[in-house]
């Protein structure tokens, strides 16, 4: 990851800054609030800005890890270190119950998920007598280290900076993996993700976890700084605050968590000190012109203070090639099982009234490339989306090497061996074209989320890596490796979707629309392409509207019109059909 070069750098500042002579206390306490603030940030930064999933109420995670800790150690004597995995324990469990409900919510209706649940804790916080209802909990023992007691923000900074920095490297080492590249996918919706084989729901169930518990380890430490924990920084308010703290550092950079909680932190301390002097004491302005500082701030850096500092360095990491003779186990070509590959009988798909595939019947034999065209309209991806198990067919039967799957769902399609584009680029444009590649092999490896913050994942990783270039550089777009896929062009973008479904190494690759955007030089390329995975043992069904380019290369073609079969053939016979004629021209043609 290219945020990883600043860790070291910024240990050692952390490290020395209580020990600068003349350093007030006071600036000791606010990097502890800073601090504090990084952790929820940090699990925010992955929930919204990677997974993209807007969350009110990371307060309220905040909350467990502090009830936690103050309920064992004030009113039990458990030891302060004994409660920290019980916090995080206690948080990632609400983190389940809670979010087998709220990942499967979408749109508006997510964000207000989480505002509902986390005003409905605050409430809970405040009413239940084990917590001390309103009053809270004081008499919280400090954390200590043999003889050290952490009575004060000088020695508790230490152990919070170190949470910081160690759950900063976790974080982007998860980010830097395959578990990473599955949840950053979700972002620009599932549809794609799941055609490669990430189960969304686990995945924005895992990151949902991941930032509870970053949030719970903070409570625990905020629970042993202040020493006492009552509702008030668990509520609404609090929640919204976390959100505004990940959005202007940069949701979606781990180091823009920590950036904008300083940011948030020292400007809301300023605002309270200066303003009312300002003001002569007159009214509370401090949260209006907050929120108007924050707005500027947001219209200056929309997509936040770090990726904007970071864009204007004079230097720029210099991205490693992976290593190409690293080799993944290739599966069982199409070459070892002649015959029928794909089987569509009478599949038909309804949408209400509006019959979008009307019974339509083919097949695709092993080493065969076939053409399904059509007017706009015909049915062409709505096809697709049966056979990839995007839709369920209404009716009918599909069949992949005998096996029915019409009912399947995308990650099990894939799994078969059968992998595709789609007609509107779906590729994540803040993502290297290396990164978007290497999605389609997701289900070549093997490491999860624990192996991959460990950094025990590299030689699954390198394996990854290695294939998705092989693959880029196999479709001829090797210089654009490194690159950003959303500084391509439409066509570029098109042949990435290609690299990354060859990435399955399928026995059927289903193109929609591959040559869109193409100029003539690159459809003669991507026709050779196509021809020299036919010869490797590859089948391939493309959609596809240059008719030119579907005569010179299809083995078949089969025709679509408002849902139905109304021809099928060798591209010779196509040619003279009537009925196609008609479809394309008109009657009186």
């Amino acid at each position: 990851m290219r945020e990883r070069w600043p860790l070291i750098i910024f240990a050692v500042i952390v490290a020395a800054i209580p020990f600068i002579p003349g350093v007030p206390p006071f600036w000791i306490v606010l990097l502890d609030n800073i601090g504090l603030s990084a952790l929820v940030a940090m699990g925010l930064v992955l929930l919204t800005g990677v997974g993209g999933l807007t969350s009110f109420g990371q307060a309220a995670f905040v909350g467990f890890g502090a009830y936690t800790t103050a309920v064992l150690s004030a009113n039990y004597g458990i030891s302060p270190w004994l409660t920290l995995p019980l916090s995080l324990l206690v948080s990632g469990l609400a983190a389940v119950l809670l979010g087998l409900v709220t990942v499967r919510l979408s749109g508006h209706y997510l964000p207000l998920g989480t505002l509902a649940w986390g005003l409905g804790l605050f409430y809970l916080f405040s009413k239940l007598a084990f917590l001390g209802r309103n009053d809270g909990i004081s008499g919280i023992p400090p954390l200590s280290i043999g003889s050290l007691r952490m009575l004060d923000p000088g020695t508790i900074y230490f152990a919070i900076w170190a949470a910081v920095l160690i759950s900063a490297l976790l974080t982007m080492n998860l980010l830097d993996s395959r578990t990473g590249r599955a949840i950053r996918a979700l972002r620009r919706g599932h549809i794609a993700a799941e055609a490669f084989g990430v189960y969304s729901p686990r995945a924005k169930l895992l990151v949902f976890i991941y930032a509870a518990v970053l949030a719970g380890l903070s409570g625990w430490l905020y629970a042993h700084f202040t020493r006492a924990v009552n509702p008030t920084p668990f509520g609404a308010q609090a929640g919204i605050e976390y959100l505004f703290v990940a959005v202007v550092g940069g949701a979606g950079y781990v180091w823009g968590g920590v950036l904008g909680a300083a940011i948030v932190v020292i400007l809301k301390e300023v605002l309270q000190s200066y303003l009312p002097l300002l003001l002569h004491g007159e009214g509370q302005l401090e949260t209006i012109v907050f929120g108007i500082l924050l707005v500027t701030l947001l219209q200056l850096a929309p997509t936040g203070l770090w990726p904007w500092l970071t864009a204007r360095l004079p230097f720029k990491p210099i991205a490693k090639k992976p290593d190409t003779t690293i080799k993944l186990p290739a599966r069982m070509r199409a070459a070892s099982t002649p015959g029928v590959l794909l089987q569509v009988d009478n599949a038909r798909k309804q949408f209400g009234g509006v019959v979008a595939v009307n019974n339509v019947s083919f097949d695709v034999q092993a080493r065969e490339i076939v053409a399904l065209i059509g007017p706009n309209g015909a049915g062409k991806s709505t096809t697709f989306n049966l056979i990839t198990g995007v839709l369920p067919p209404t009716s009918g039967n599909i069949s992949v090497l005998g096996k029915a799957v019409g009912n399947a769902p995308p990650q099990d399609v894939v799994k078969l061996g059968i992998s595709r584009t789609f007609q509107h680029v779906k590729l994540v444009p803040d993502m290297t074209v290396l990164e978007n590649v290497a999605i389609g092999a997701h289900l070549r490896g093997h490491s999860g989320a624990i192996s991959s913050m460990f950094r025990l994942d590299r030689g699954d990783e390198a394996k990854l890596l290695a294939e998705a270039a092989r693959q880029i550089e196999r479709v001829g777009l090797g210089d654009q490796m490194h690159q950003l896929a959303g500084s391509l062009s439409l066509g570029q973008q098109r042949i990435v979707e290609i690299a990354r479904a060859l990435c399955v190494d399928p026995m059927l690759l289903l193109l929609d629309e591959p040559a869109a955007g193409l100029r003539h030089m690159e459809k003669q390329r991507l026709g050779a392409l196509l021809r020299d995975l036919r010869a490797g043992g590859m089948s391939v069904l493309l959609v596809e509207h240059d008719m030119g380019f579907v005569m010179d290369l299809a083995d078949r073609i089969v025709v679509l019109d408002f849902g139905t079969k109304i021809a099928e053939g060798t591209p010779a016979a196509i040619k003279t059909n009537p009925e196609v004629i008609k479809a394309y021209l008109g009657a009186d043609a």
